[in-house]
Parts: structure tokens; C-alpha cells; sequence
């Protein structure tokens, strides 16, 4: 048996978002820019596209910008933020301490450039405090960016009153929704949101685009600069083919929403019931407020790599954190920003499910993985250490 649990690193594009995406990279191939016929129909198709993404989250068409993914999206949405806040001599930025590192490394970057930021603390249940964003808040806070779902453990932020405080304040709230869009409902007005990034590949829409929303009031700062593509804001010629396609995923995972998320739920609830049952094992992160498909747990006395790598062998393809911090060999920031420390850390899964999963998959990865643990145990002298009694059980 093979599985796919990893569906928070990328999804299987749908056979919808494929089959929109086709006729794109043959028929209608003109650039957008091209005032030939070729180039109004891919325009057209462009302008589709922009109505159906913007419909699916509460926004405008106009508030829509197209990128290569949820970290160039990241990335706009956070200088522009800084930018911004700059001309009003606030250079002072808040943020978590679990942020994706398309948010962290370009809050580093802006430090380096004269701004202060401030990390808030996420607490062992994940979860952002409002009262810490109201603390945090200065006469200088020009820009505030909070991720809406982790995308590690999971977590969901309280996001509809972050922004909410931040507009009462008049101040700019980006909100990384990468992880959210599309597996949770997402309404910017109701967010109160003033800029908000997704990506594809996340909801069965294609590798390599996403999309930027931007309230009207808000000046969008370029970063790319060249052509007049996607109103002077993004330059270069837009990716219709994988952009139609991301629309169209969009679109199928909405009209899926409820029918999905009770599919996925059930599964989720069982696989906890059953792992929790490995001794010294935790599920990390609060689960009332959570997405419906992540299960993000930590096995002491074992090293993750290791059980991802026996995980694949007996055919269940799992993570053990961010996709796009694999090559590292430190443990996870998220789970270390939840006050775990690092020899837990370094012993924990990720199983992302979809609602292509099924119950007997869940079936298998309950008999599969307490075998994994028990044999990674049994040759690891941490784990012989800890029941000898020469190290006290941190869980």
C-alpha cells in the first residue's frame, strides 16, 4: 500500500484544474500583454481567472495580484507592510514567533535594515494572544503580518480580531493564509484583513503560482520590476496556464468545503485516538482551533528523519515539519516556539490528510507507525537511557 499524508508540503493538482489548464498550453498561447487576437483571448482567461480567485475569499478582482506562490506573496505583502510604515516614520513590525520562514528571514532582512520587530510568544497550544498583539502595539507599529493556519501543527490564529484591533488602530495586517485558502472558509472583509497570501499547489492547483489580495486603500509596493504586467504591481507575463488552473482548484475546493472537511475530520480524530495510545508520544498543538486535516506529533527517544525514512519504506509518505526547510538538520522553529525542547523536537511527524485519503489508510498508518516507534526505541541509547532511569521523561 502507498500513501500520500503530506498534502500540507503540496497537493495532487485535481483533474479539473488540469483539464482548465490544458487548452492554455496549446490553443490559447498568446501573451496576456499582445493586443492580437492570441493575446485578448489569454487576457480574457486572465481576467476570468482574477474574478474567480478574488470571489472564492470576499474580495474585489482590482485586489488581486498574481505571483509565482505563497512566498513571493509573502514577500510583497511585507516590504510593501514595511514601505508603508517607513513614510509615516513607523518602523516598527509585529509577527510570531512560528511564522513561515518566507515571513521570518524577510523580517531579518528588514531588521538589518534599521526596522524593530517584535515576535510574539505562541504558547504550548500555538495559539497568538490577542492581548500580546494589544501589548505589543506601539506608538511607532506601523505593520503587523500573523499566519491564519500553521503549517506545521496546524494551528488557527485568531485572525478575524487581530485584524479587526489593527483597523481600529490603523494598522496594516498582512496575514499569511498559504495553509488556510481553500481548506477553511476565508472571507477578507470579514477578516478585516488588509493583504493576504496564497499558493496553489496547497488546494490541487499547480506548482509555481499564487496570488496576493490587496484592499483597494492599499498601495502595493513592487518589488519585480520591468513590464506593466498585473497593473505595474508584479512585472513579468503572467502564468495563465498554471494561473487558470489555480482558479479552477480554487473554485472545486470551495464548492467541496463542508462535504471534504467532515471526511477529513473523522479521519484525523481517529488517526489522534490511536497514536496517542504510544506511550511518551504528544500531539502538538491546540485542536479546537486547528485545521481538519494536519496531525503533527512528537515520540520522544527517537529522531524524526529516521522514522520518516522507515515510514516511506513501508510505503506512507509523511513529513516531519516545512517542506521548504527539509535540508536542515536543526529542529523545527515551530515546535521549539511551543517550548519543546530540542531533543523532543527533533522526534516529530507530520501527517497532513486530504479527502482523496481514506479510513483504511488511517487503518494502516495505525498499525504501521506505534511498529516504527517501538523499533527505532529499541536501538536508540536515548531511549534506553530514559528507561533506565539516567534521564527524566519530558513527556
Amino acid at each position: 500500500m502507498k500513501i500520500y499524508v503530506d498534502n500540507a508540503a503540496t497537493t495532487k493538482m485535481s483533474q479539473r484544474a488540469i483539464q482548465a489548464m490544458m487548452p492554455y498550453l496549446d490553443g490559447v498561447y498568446g501573451n496576456p500583454s499582445s493586443l492580437h487576437t492570441y493575446g485578448q483571448e489569454a487576457a480574457e482567461a486572465l481576467e476570468n481567472a482574477r474574478e474567480a480567485v478574488a470571489k472564492a475569499i470576499g474580495a474585489e478582482a482590482n485586489e488581486i495580484y498574481f505571483t509565482s506562490g505563497g512566498t513571493e506573496a509573502d514577500n510583497q505583502a511585507i516590504l510593501t507592510g514595511a514601505i508603508l510604515g517607513e513614510r509615516k516614520g513607523k518602523k516598527h513590525i509585529i509577527s510570531s514567533k512560528f511564522e513561515h520562514h518566507a515571513v521570518l528571514n524577510t523580517l531579518k532582512q528588514l531588521e538589518k535594515q534599521g526596522f524593530t520587530v517584535t515576535l510574539l510568544e505562541v504558547y504550548e497550544n500555538g495559539l497568538v494572544r490577542l492581548e500580546d498583539v494589544k501589548q505589543a502595539i506601539r506608538e511607532d507599529t506601523g505593520f503587523v503580518t500573523i499566519m491564519m493556519a500553521n503549517n506545521e501543527i496546524g494551528t488557527i490564529q485568531p485572525i478575524r480580531e487581530i485584524g479587526a484591533l489593527c483597523r481600529e488602530r490603523g494598522i496594516l495586517f498582512h496575514t499569511d493564509a498559504v495553509q488556510a485558502v481553500g481548506h477553511i472558509p476565508v472571507d477578507v472583509k470579514k477578516l478585516k484583513v488588509d493583504l493576504l497570501s496564497l499558493s496553489g499547489h496547497k488546494f490541487h492547483g499547480p506548482k509555481g503560482v499564487g496570488a496576493l489580495y490587496v484592499r483597494k486603500s492599499v498601495p502595493l509596493q513592487k518589488f519585480i520590476t520591468g513590464g506593466a504586467q498585473e497593473r505595474g504591481k508584479r512585472a513579468g507575463t503572467e502564468n495563465i496556464p498554471g494561473i487558470v488552473a489555480m482558479a479552477e482548484a480554487l473554485q472545486e475546493s470551495i464548492e467541496n468545503l463542508s462535504e471534504s472537511q467532515n471526511h477529513i475530520l473523522s479521519m484525523r480524530d481517529r488517526l489522534i485516538e490511536k497514536l496517542r495510545e504510544i506511550p511518551h508520544s504528544k500531539v502538538n498543538g491546540d485542536l479546537q482551533y486547528h485545521l481538519p486535516g494536519t496531525v503533527n506529533m512528537c515520540f520522544e527517544g527517537i529522531e524524526g528523519e529516521s522514522m520518516l525514512l522507515l515510514l516511506d519504506a513501508k510505503g506512507i509518505a509523511a513529513s516531519s515539519g516545512s517542506a521548504c526547510t527539509s535540508g536542515s538538520l536543526d529542529p523545527s522553529h515551530v515546535l521549539l516556539a511551543l517550548g519543546l525542547p530540542h531533543e523532543v523536537a527533533h522526534g516529530s511527524l507530520r501527517l497532513s490528510l486530504d479527502a482523496a485519503n481514506t479510513q483504511e489508510e488511517v487503518t494502516y498508518i495505525c498499525e504501521v507507525l506505534p511498529e516504527v516507534v517501538a523499533y527505532l526505541r529499541s536501538i536508540s541509547p536515548v531511549w534506553e537511557e530514559l528507561e533506565k532511569g539516567e534521564r527524566k521523561h519530558v513527556i
